[in-house]
């Protein structure tokens, strides 16, 4: 891929030209790997989602966005709008880098609506001449015609404790009073953190602390921070760059996860709270960001892409995707993440098979769809493994399967197809133990999502196959029973 300069990762689309862009966006429609039924950039690179708020009707959700190719560059925010969390309305560009505040990117951000607006806040990054990096905190207003206008700044300078990592505002009301949670990193110790800013109008803020964490040493920066209260429970959601692999976990280069507790005590900044637990095992998932529905469950949706990686697409002139929306549950301290019902309209034709396996892989006839959703009961386990071979083809496969021996749950992309980010390894594994499994599956065109046990576990991954790589198979290495339901799914 090519070598891009400074000059040309900070040219905003209002710096391109017509042919520019019509040229880019006929090498994106030829890409073999775009998506049908998940949100991805028409053009360029798409990461983090922002201001994702119900509002006059309709979910608004928008998005980190550089326009002109598949690279970090200036950063823009897309907008989307739906009102089903399904079937997404294109916006348009919502904001464009003009002002001196955010001179090199609209950073991420959140909404929240008052007196009948959406209040879009965001990070305004700017550099100097030396390339020394300068963070405010913006915000921008939203009307019911979705005009965005009267940006502004809230919150100009970085309290001295802490580095120019200082990005990310989500701003919320609890009891009476704004709060704003800013991911951070200190000076002293160069540990991430988030601290905590007050208003009484959403226009004058003021800083209070960071928030008092038993969770030390974790990390150097605490990036899109998140917070939902569950009757008594506080859940704080990040993403940590920097934690050190653990066994299983945090194998990605960062990580997104979260900590359940009390509820944050906002007049002393204190989070009394559990261990941190990473909110997807897969390969691809990071910087996720929820809101409330119009009948009061509670939404997520990530990024399936991580900063600093290549991804095959990106010789196509694009880059990324956000994941399907999820419901979050609090269960016994753990958070489930449980597609949510409305996508089952993407639902088409079905077919269900049983079998019952002994020491065999089964393939499934008269199926050759390459976007669909699959769910399976396996029951009665017994053996060394039991799983499914997706994907396949005469050299490729994706492998998801229960390790009975060692009792993990494995993801084995390396067979996938195209390889990227090799060096982070090439499978994913969390604990499991259980005669039974249950998964459902999301297949689009280059991803997939898998949901074990009704959300007890995620895992989130881009593969890059064949297009004749289509083939379902499943296996035993040993005994066991499986139901099988299988759809096709809708182009969006």
């Amino acid at each position: 891929m090519k070598e891009w300069t400074r000059e040309e990762r900070y040219r905003t689309i209002l710096e391109a030209s017509d042919e520019e862009m019509n040229e880019l966006k006929d090498k994106v429609n030829r890409c073999p790997y775009r998506q049908k039924f998940h949100i991805q950039p028409k053009t360029g690179l798409l990461n983090d989602p922002n201001g994702f708020t119900y509002y006059n009707g309709e979910y608004h959700l928008f998005y980190q966005w550089f326009p002109l190719g598949p690279v970090h560059g200036i950063k823009h925010w897309y907008h989307v709008s739906s009102k089903d969390l399904v079937n997404w309305k294109d916006c348009g560009v919502g904001i464009i880098p003009t002002e001196h505040f955010e001179s090199h990117g609209v950073f991420s951000g959140t909404g929240i609506v008052e007196n009948e607006k959406l209040y879009l806040f965001y990070t305004g990054n700017t550099r100097n001449e030396k390339w020394i990096r300068h963070p405010y905190q913006c915000m921008a207003i939203m009307d019911v015609e979705n005009n965005i206008q009267n940006k502004q700044l809230i919150i100009e300078d970085v309290p001295k404790l802490y580095t120019d990592n200082f990005r990310d505002p989500k701003v919320f009301k609890e009891k009476g009073k704004y709060y704003c949670l800013i991911g951070a990193e200190r000076k002293y110790d160069n540990l991430g953190t988030i601290v905590i800013y007050e208003s009484e109008n959403l226009f004058n803020w003021n800083y209070k602390d960071e928030i008092k964490s038993d969770f030390i040493g974790n990390g150097f920066m605490w990036e899109c921070p998140d917070y939902l209260e569950y009757d008594n429970k506080g859940v704080l959601v990040f993403s940590p760059q920097g934690l050190q692999p653990e066994g299983d976990k945090y194998k990605n280069i960062f990580q997104s996860g979260y900590l359940i507790g009390n509820k944050i005590d906002f007049d002393n900044c204190e989070f009394s709270h559990g261990e941190f637990f990473e909110l997807d095992r897969g390969f691809d998932f990071y910087a996720p960001q929820t809101t409330e529905s119009n009948d009061g469950r509670k939404i997520l949706i990530g990024w399936m892409g991580l900063p600093e990686i290549e991804y095959p697409s990106d010789e196509n002139g694009w880059a990324h995707c956000l994941t399907i929306p999820r419901e979050l549950i609090l269960n016994d301290d753990k958070l489930i993440q449980k597609p949510i019902r409305e996508l089952k309209q993407l639902r088409s034709y079905k077919i269900s098979k049983s079998y019952i396996l002994n020491n065999e892989d089964i393939n499934i006839e008269k199926f050759y769809e390459r976007i669909y959703e699959l769910e399976c009961d396996f029951k009665n386990i017994k053996g060394r493994s039991v799983g499914i071979k997706f994907r396949k083809g005469n050299s490729e496969e994706t492998l998801f399967y229960y390790d009975i021996e060692n009792k993990k749950l494995v993801l084995d992309r390396s067979k996938s197809g195209k390889d990227f980010a090799v060096v982070y390894g090439q499978e994913r594994k969390c604990d499991y133990k259980g005669n039974d499994l249950k998964l459902q599956m999301f297949v689009d065109t280059s991803s997939v999502e898998i949901f074990v046990n009704n959300g007890e576990e995620v895992f989130t991954s881009r593969i890059f196959t064949d297009e004749k790589s289509n083939g379902i198979s499943f296996f035993a290495d040993g005994n066991t029973e499986v139901d099988i339901n299988i759809w096709s799914l809708k182009s969006k």
